[in-house]
């Protein structure tokens, strides 16, 4: 099944949204004193601020650390902190809200994280096409995966993990020169007895995420046109059904799809033009959370679920929200939810 979007479907995305979000569309997080200059009508104000107070418990982010080449792939460790890791930089950190960073590893580039029911951390490695699996206790790294049927990825990007133990991860090719690239654009599926094969074929996949339920996963497309698409799944996780989730194409701020999460109340949180997008289950823009840099990836944590870690380029922020974000698979599996 191919994914792109003709001029026809595209019209037919933009349109509604495009009225829809004239109308009623917010911004959260953003300063009182900016929202002359971003052009924002009283209205968005207004409604800004209704929405602040009922996604956001704090309104400011708060820089945790700077000086990173590209900060991205954060995730919550139950033990009391978040990794994240800088690919550009070939490193992975760690930080405990409301404290400063400290470098925990060398890497080879790792972006996208995810740990699996043992708690080791899958990294992807999209310098060396592949996906690898670290294990902090005995801080030994292997090769989880590298090719399907012998043919290499192109750059895996993002990976999560079902708490059945399947694991799935997003492959854009565009970043392959065109002679290199083996395999199509994807998401790859690894079965717990380690099989490998194509879950779905996309236009430029990069992050996702599960519901709550794991009975929908959320996938963020980059390039060329900016949306969100829905996979409707069955219990065992095959695909009953997927759609067009929501539409970034039609904003030309800096930014685009890329991390994206959900909360305990269905809604969901993406990056993309101008900042941290928030969707109502139902695929309403709720409202877009502004940080001081262009918002790459963000990850719930805190002990309570309700702490944003902001990977934003150079820097990683902090900002609470009321609504707890969903757990790992390894949280819930292993009772540290």
């Amino acid at each position: 099944m191919t994914d792109h979007i003709d001029h026809g479907r595209r019209q037919a995305l933009r349109v509604p949204l495009a009225v829809t979000l004239g109308a009623s569309g917010a911004v959260l997080g953003f300063p009182a004193t900016a929202h002359a200059a971003a052009g924002l009508s009283p209205e968005d104000v207004l409604k800004g601020n209704a929405l602040l107070s009922a996604i956001l418990e704090t309104q400011a982010p708060q820089r945790l650390g700077t000086g990173f080449a590209f900060a991205e792939g954060p995730i919550w460790d139950p033990k009391g902190f978040f990794y994240f890791t800088d690919p550009r930089g070939k490193a992975l950190h760690k930080v405990v809200p409301g404290q400063a960073s400290e470098l925990v590893r060398k890497t080879s580039g790792a972006n996208g994280v995810a740990f699996d029911l043992q708690g080791r951390l899958l990294q992807c490695e999209g310098d060396f096409r592949r996906v690898t699996r670290w294990d902090p206790k005995a801080g030994t790294e292997e090769v989880f995966v590298d090719n399907a049927s012998g043919k290499r990825f192109n750059r895996p990007n993002d990976v999560v993990v079902r708490a059945d133990g399947t694991v799935l991860f997003t492959d854009p090719e565009r970043r392959v020169p065109f002679a290199e690239r083996e395999v199509n654009a994807c998401i790859w599926k690894v079965a717990p007895d380690g099989k490998v094969s194509v879950f779905a074929e996309c236009e430029y996949p990069n992050g996702l995420a599960f519901s709550s339920d794991e009975r929908k996963l959320y996938v963020a497309n980059t390039r060329s046109l900016k949306y969100v698409e829905e996979f409707e799944l069955r219990a065992d996780g095959s695909i009953a059904k997927r759609r067009f989730f929501a539409d970034m194409s039609f904003d030309d701020a800096p930014g685009s799809p890329d991390g994206i999460k959900v909360d305990a109340a269905g809604q969901v949180f993406c990056t993309g033009p101008g900042g941290i997008w928030v969707f109502s289950p139902a695929g309403e823009r709720l409202g877009i959370i502004r940080c001081h840099e262009p918002a790459v990836n963000f990850a719930f944590g805190g002990n309570d679920l309700r702490t944003l870690l902001i990977c934003a380029h150079t820097s990683v922020y902090t900002l609470r929200v009321k609504t707890p974000g969903v757990p790992t698979a390894w949280a819930r599996v292993s009772g540290r939810a």
